[in-house]
């Protein structure tokens, strides 16, 4: 289970956006640069969760019982909480 929030930031000057995990009040430089990132988004699924995929259509099933989204990686449906089927 993750206990850290995934987000996406990005270089002001740039635009170069990266997808960390990060902490609260830390800072963070991107290396390149030397600058340090803004956040630009927090991605879904928020910390704490069972997955480590963000939602995103390719990274999304529907659950053979309930008919709800849940992530690729996790076995049982977090909506319903019964086993989905395997993927095929």
């Amino acid at each position: 289970m993750s206990e850290r929030q995934l987000y996406r930031v990005r270089v002001p000057s740039t635009g170069r956006e990266v997808v960390i995990e990060a902490e609260p009040d830390e800072v963070y430089v991107d290396r390149a640069s030397g600058e340090s990132f803004e956040v630009v988004a927090k991605l879904l699924p928020l910390a704490p969760s069972e997955s480590q995929l963000p939602w995103a259509v390719e990274n999304l099933r529907f659950c053979n019982w309930c008919d709800q989204l849940a992530q690729k990686d996790l076995n049982d449906c977090p909506h319903c909480g019964r086993r989905m089927a395997a993927l095929g």
